[in-house]
């Protein structure tokens, strides 16, 4: 039986398939012929990837169809003609949820390095599956744990069973399909009282209290009110140090070679889990220190006196929390800041919120908004966010040139998708530059 990807390029189908071919399925895909981060991984797994095509659909497949593509697409209508089995990206994960102890983790912010970070220690001592948003996924049938990054947009995380949901926290996004907080809460709602056992959340967080529990829930976080606390935090240009407690009781002390009190809650989440599911403090602590970060999660580049970041930040919290980790590891370096905003309602919705998070920088290149699906409201032109900025100016393929300017500075690149293009550029730009 062969399972098919409609739109396998995808960090989630991507992830998916990797985890599927892990356990012993057949899987193949096709995709746009554009080039992106996730084919790397399913190209050495033997993964076979192709271009859309109709020919690509045969008699007997099961097909497994990306949300990021509808029925125009001519796969799914040539599926559809055979009348094949279709299910839905959420649909075939919340399949494999109900055959382990799975663990999810929402949130609006910090889902992908939590459940990166939470796997990490899971499969270097008890052994897990996973699936991460940033495309990684790994599946082991004999593996008691399934670690899954449950995305919150139009409700996907609904379909998914776990034994613990994990909730990071709240903060409205998605405007394109969320009336406002309260519909985004009410959400959350449903998706905690999924849980089997337990919900684990952010008692930092305004909104994870207005949530109606009707399973056991367990708070982490920083406020002394809080089930789990860290205290006795240092912040250092290596890392994070913290103490944390347990029902008021010490559990152990921690160091996490991660940035920014965001990358602590994470760590505090993760931490939860494993006291609940009876690891030893001294194997958590061990792991947690040898966490390197997800994927495209200020992911660094070191060029001489240059530092670059790429990071998934897309929403103005995570702007800010970047470029503050950037100031921590890096006070004596200028920081620079170039963001890529997807999606003309967000940037509508938030474009105060965006020009205080990149206001933060010593100079912000803002670039031209990312478009890549239909939405009920008028485009968006940046040069309204770039009149907020203190120092700002808009920043393009064409105009990379601007960033080589810069020396003993940090450059940071974010956006949720593909950025990483114009950081390619200005290196190859500054590698030519320095070889004349």
């Amino acid at each position: 039986m062969i399972y098919h990807f409609i739109g396998i390029k995808g960090t989630g189908m991507g992830a998916l398939a990797l985890v599927m071919h892990d356990l012993g399925y057949h899987v193949q895909g096709s995709d746009k012929v554009d080039h992106f981060f996730t084919e790397k991984i399913l190209i050495e797994k033997g993964i076979t990837i192709l271009p859309f095509d109709v020919k690509n659909i045969q008699e007997g497949m099961i097909i497994v169809q990306g949300n990021a593509f509808g029925d125009d697409n001519v796969e799914v209508q040539k599926a559809k003609e055979l009348g094949l089995e279709i299910y839905s990206y959420q649909e075939m994960l919340g399949f494999f949820t109900k055959q382990f102890h799975t663990i999810t983790v929402a949130g609006c912010h910090g889902k992908t390095t939590t459940s990166a970070m939470l796997s990490h220690v899971l499969d270097h001592t008890v052994g897990s599956n996973y699936l991460i948003g940033d495309g990684t996924g790994h599946g082991d049938k004999d593996s008691k744990y399934f670690v899954v990054e449950a995305c919150e947009w139009r409700r996907h995380f609904l379909a998914y069973t776990p034994t613990y949901a994990i909730i990071t926290n709240i903060e409205l996004d998605h405007m394109d399909y969320y009336k406002d907080i309260t519909d985004m809460v009410a959400a959350y709602e449903q998706y905690a009282n999924n849980a089997l056992k337990m919900v684990i959340a952010c008692g930092d967080d305004p909104y994870t209290d207005k949530i109606n529990y009707e399973k056991p829930v367990v708070f982490y976080g920083l406020n002394p009110k809080n089930d789990v606390v860290a205290k006795n935090i240092k912040y250092h240009n290596d890392g994070t140090d913290f103490d944390v407690y347990i029902k008021e009781k010490f559990f152990g002390s921690f160091k996490l070679p991660l940035y920014g009190e965001h990358m602590l809650l994470n760590s505090l989440a993760v931490i939860t889990v494993c006291y609940y599911e009876g690891l030893d403090r001294k194997d958590i602590d061990k792991y947690l220190r040898t966490f390197e970060g997800a994927k495209r999660r200020f992911k660094e580049t070191v060029l001489d006196d240059i530092v670059l970041i790429d990071d998934y930040a897309h929403h103005p919290t995570e702007v800010a929390v970047t470029i503050k980790g950037a100031r921590q590891k890096y006070p004596d370096k200028q920081i620079i800041a170039i963001l890529m905003i997807h999606t003309y309602s967000r940037a509508h919705q938030f474009e105060q919120e965006f020009a205080d998070a990149l206001n933060l920088a010593d100079k912000a290149y803002v670039t031209d908004v990312y478009m890549d699906r239909k939405e009920d409201c008028e485009p968006y032109d940046v040069k309204n966010l770039i009149a907020k900025l203190n120092n700002g100016e808009h920043m393009s393929l064409d105009e990379i040139d601007k960033l080589l300017e810069y020396k003993n500075a940090v450059l940071i690149f974010m956006s949720s998708k593909e950025i990483y293009v114009l950081e390619e550029v200005y290196e190859t730009k500054r590698e030519a530059l320095q070889q004349n």
